[in-house]
């Protein structure tokens, strides 16, 4: 339904504002320590308002979601950002549609048709004219970064739809979160430390990102993966560098350009293009995974899996 495509593009729209809030309310150069304070503090309120734990196998998958979605997605994306300009690193990070089509189609049995191929195609195209300067400089460990990320966040989405959680979507949301958070632990504290000083303004910033940007943002998400498509939800994903553009425009002042609207509305074209694919959403099948078979739910408020 369009109603359950609107929800969950709200999730990418809200990661747009990222760069506003980093920029404007962050300490600099603290990126890991973003995505750590990001992450944990809103996993575990996620966990004590629900007080429920995984159980069973969800001891294990749950971790592995939150490594993929969450612990490794995060420190390569901010390896890429460190190693990219911001417009690579972007255009690189949108050939996670063509990744995802991939996966569905090997794990959940969901057809790449040429519809899709073509869509992401047309979304990496839209994104490039969006964010792509033409004195970007390539360096290819940045690379590497930024399609690590793209497949471990593309490995997330289609393991999320392969794997249903048994428990409400807060509770499993706050998984992933606590997973990935812990993960970052070691790597924050190894890479870059802690800083001398927080202040009232650096907290706000975090609090938004914690609450917003990653509690209420990737509930939306994980909601948007157990009731559609893997590929019409990587598809919304294209929606942050659009709103990250559309943010810079209006708060910061900076440049939009003829191509940027272009790229901005070419990307919006993919992205309805991969929505109108026709067929029944996978929420409409049954989907075999790990042992577990879902019957179909069409828009039930089935606990999501996260």
């Amino acid at each position: 339904m369009l109603s359950n495509r609107l929800v969950t593009a709200l999730g990418p729209a809200i990661w747009g504002t990222t760069y506003y809030v980093t920029t404007e309310y962050l300490p600099a150069d603290r990126p890991l320590l973003a995505g750590l304070l990001r992450a944990l503090p809103a996993g575990v309120l996620l966990v004590l308002i629900t007080r429920r734990l995984p159980q069973g196998d969800w001891w294990w998958r749950s971790l592995i979601l939150g490594a993929l979605n969450i612990g490794a997605f995060l420190p390569l994306l901010f390896l890429a950002a460190y190693r990219l300009p911001g417009g690579v690193a972007a255009t690189v990070g949108a050939v996670q549609p063509l990744i995802v089509a991939g996966l569905a189609a090997a794990l959940l049995g969901q057809r790449m048709t040429l519809r899709v191929a073509l869509a992401a195609v047309a979304g990496v195209a839209g994104v490039s004219l969006l964010v792509l300067r033409a004195n970007a400089a390539l360096d290819w460990l940045g690379v590497a970064a930024a399609l690590g990320g793209a497949a471990v966040m593309a490995a997330g989405v289609v393991l999320s739809k392969r794997w249903p959680s048994p428990a409400p979507l807060l509770a499993s949301t706050g998984w992933q979160l606590v997973w990935g958070g812990l993960l970052l632990v070691p790597v924050t504290l190894l890479v870059e430390g802690l800083p001398d000083t927080i202040t009232a303004r650096n907290w706000a910033g975090y609090a938004y990102l914690g609450l917003i940007g990653a509690a209420l943002s990737y509930s939306l998400w994980f909601r948007g993966i157990k009731l559609l498509k893997a590929t019409e939800v990587t598809f919304l994903g294209l929606l942050s560098p659009v709103v990250a553009t559309l943010v810079g425009w209006l708060a910061l002042g900076q440049d939009l350009t003829v191509l940027q609207v272009l790229g901005a509305v070419v990307v919006l074209a993919s992205l309805v293009v991969a929505q109108k694919q026709g067929g029944k959403t996978d929420a409409d099948h049954r989907v075999r995974g790990g042992g577990s078979r879902r019957e179909s739910s069409g828009d039930r408020s089935a606990p999501a899996r996260a």
